[in-house]
């Protein structure tokens, strides 16, 4: 693939210049602890949810959902693992015509103490907490259930060369060698993956959690820290042909188009528990009741940084079904994070954020800000006929109300997807009307008003070694296809990172990054509703400096602490518990 030197050594400033569009599909980041009751649960809290096209090997698609959060690798005698009265499910939408789940993989651990005279985890070739799993699927909404995966291994945690190497288990195999036979076929055509990982999420949380006290690339006094640095997770891995998730069995050869919308699924994984727990005299426990839904995760952060305390509980609870997400709406079409890139708000309360600003004269006219108008006034106008907008369309779900400004915007990225219809397309070719046709760019979009991952497995994967290849997803996509002559123009090609996030979520995607910028409004600028210090005419330069400012900004921590494996699972060996503090812990 032909690289673009143009973009290198230029300033970021300059570089993402263009990269307005796609800042529109950004999500949240991770959700660690991210509500009251789950934090209490940690086996059961549901930290991340991937969903991407696999890297060697475009007919598949990997899911990845992680839980357990903030694992210390040396964390002994007593080291993390799944918990055995759980149902871990990862849930798949591939109609938007079906009520609930049209695919869903559940899984259910065992845990064996194989020598209860010791208080070691490891010790003469037997293992305590050893993990076994069985993985059931359901194509048929949760009505029956086939068992795909029997008697799955489990690797243990990577205490300790002792532990793992000699004598511990004895094997005589090393922890990748533990990774690779731990990787099952499925006999309907999946690999699949579950043991612990390292962390591959990447935020600075101590700044993101101190009222937004984020600290960006160049603060040497107070540099930002990566918060999940050296922590290890649990992953439940999945490698799925597309044949098995697109809705009619096709495969990635039969897409018309790499923005076919008949190949967009929606993701994303929960974690449930029997309503009843009892603990008996001699100390054995039982359950009994039916299943509880305690923690679910689509979009990245939704909980964390979007639903207020006093709902996050609730939110956890419910699927993204049957209108149940529409009741937090409203968190989405008025933000609290954009109170804080608001001056007449709050926004010199958060110096940190001061590089945010939002809309409120965009063309002159229409303001973005919290409980301001947006584009409703233009609703039922003639020249929102043929686009999303229009009441024929979805307008009344992007158009609710006069104080609903981000319903535009934010709130597709999380209930439907982003569609190739104006106004959802690049700058490229508007010639200054942001109602007008543009580049595509995107379509992810499955109209189901929930909070899921979505992503459309018609696009290509980024080679990870293509010079182009970008943490920023598509945003850089963006930037290329704005700024390089080669893509300028109104056709629909393959711009690299495509696949990147929101159209689903890669592990190497800087989500936190391109979140605060979507909140700053830069989807309203990439299609052509400018920052207001923006002068509209012929050679007009959109790169105003206040746009400077949003895309200039960074979260500080960019990428995570160490590599990512080239084949499946993908993510990293964990931390090993005794030289934690060592780059080498294999």
């Amino acid at each position: 693939m032909r690289t673009f030197p143009l973009f290198r050594g230029q300033l970021r400033t300059k570089i993402l210049s263009c990269a307005l569009v796609l800042l529109a599909t950004a999500g949240f980041a991770s959700s660690h602890r991210e509500a009251p009751l789950i934090s209490n649960d940690p086996l059961a809290d549901n930290t991340d949810v991937y969903a991407f096209k696999s890297p060697d090997d475009p007919n598949t698609i990997t899911i990845i959902a992680n839980y357990i959060p903030f694992q210390l690798p040396e964390g002994g005698p007593n080291y993390y693992n799944f918990g055995s009265n759980i149902r871990y499910e990862i849930h798949i939408k591939n109609k938007a015509t079906t009520a609930g789940d049209d695919i869903t993989y559940r899984f259910t651990f065992t845990n064996t103490n194989e020598d209860p005279t010791t208080f070691f985890n490891i010790r003469l070739g037997k293992q305590n907490l050893k993990t076994t799993y069985t993985c059931e699927r359901s194509i048929d909404g949760g009505k029956t259930y086939m068992t795909i995966v029997s008697n799955g291994i489990v690797p243990p945690a990577n205490i300790g060369p002792r532990s793992i190497d000699t004598p511990g288990l004895g094997l005589g195999s090393t922890y990748n060698d533990l990774i690779k036979n731990a990787i099952a076929p499925a006999k309907t055509g999946e690999q699949v993956f579950c043991g612990p990982a390292d962390d591959p999420f990447f935020v600075d949380l101590a700044g993101a959690f101190d009222a937004g006290n984020f600290r960006p690339d160049g603060n040497k006094v107070n540099p930002p820290k990566d918060g999940l640095a050296r922590y290890n997770v649990h992953s439940i891995a999945l490698k799925i042909p597309v044949s098995i998730l697109q809705k009619d069995g096709k495969s990635v050869s039969q897409a018309a188009t790499i923005l076919d919308p008949d190949y967009v699924i929606g993701v994303w994984a929960s974690a449930s528990r029997q309503m009843i727990k009892t603990l008996y005299a001699a100390g054995d426990v039982g359950y009994d009741g039916g299943w509880v839904q305690v923690s679910r995760l689509g979009m990245p952060l939704t909980n964390e940084a979007v639903i207020p305390v006093g709902m996050k509980d609730k939110w956890n609870s419910v699927t993204p079904y049957n209108g149940n997400d529409l009741q937090f709406a409203k968190y989405f079409t008025n933000p609290e994070l954009a109170l804080y890139m608001d001056d007449s708000q709050f926004g010199g309360a958060v110096p940190s954020l001061k590089a945010l600003r939002i809309q409120s004269k965009s063309l002159g006219s229409f303001d973005f800000r919290n409980g301001k108008p947006g584009l409703f006034g233009l609703k039922g106008n003639a020249a929102l006929d043929g686009t999303a907008l229009a009441e024929a369309a979805f307008g009344s779900v992007l158009l609710p109300d006069a104080a609903s400004p981000r319903a535009v915007d934010l709130l597709p990225i999380f209930y439907t997807g982003v569609p190739n219809l104006k106004p959802y397309q690049l700058a490229t070719g508007k010639g200054g009307n942001p109602l007008a046709a543009g580049k595509p760019f995107i379509h992810n979009f499955l109209p189901t008003l929930g909070d899921m991952l979505r992503l459309n497995m018609a696009v290509p994967a980024t080679p990870r070694n293509d010079p182009n290849f970008s943490s920023l997803g598509l945003v850089w996509a963006a930037v290329i296809g704005l700024t390089v002559p080669d893509f300028m123009n109104t056709n629909l090609q393959f711009i690299p990172n495509m696949d990147g996030f929101p159209n689903g979520r890669r592990l190497e995607d800087d989500v936190t990054t391109i979140e605060l910028q979507a909140v700053s409004g830069v989807v309203l600028a990439a299609v052509g509703l400018w920052y207001d210090d923006f002068t509209p005419g012929p050679g007009a330069n959109p790169v105003t400096p206040n746009l400077a400012k949003v895309l200039g900004f960074s979260a500080g921590v960019t990428k995570n602490d160490t590599t990512l494996k080239a084949s499946f699972p993908y993510v990293q060996t964990p931390w090993r518990g005794l030289d934690y503090t060592k780059k080498n812990r294999f």
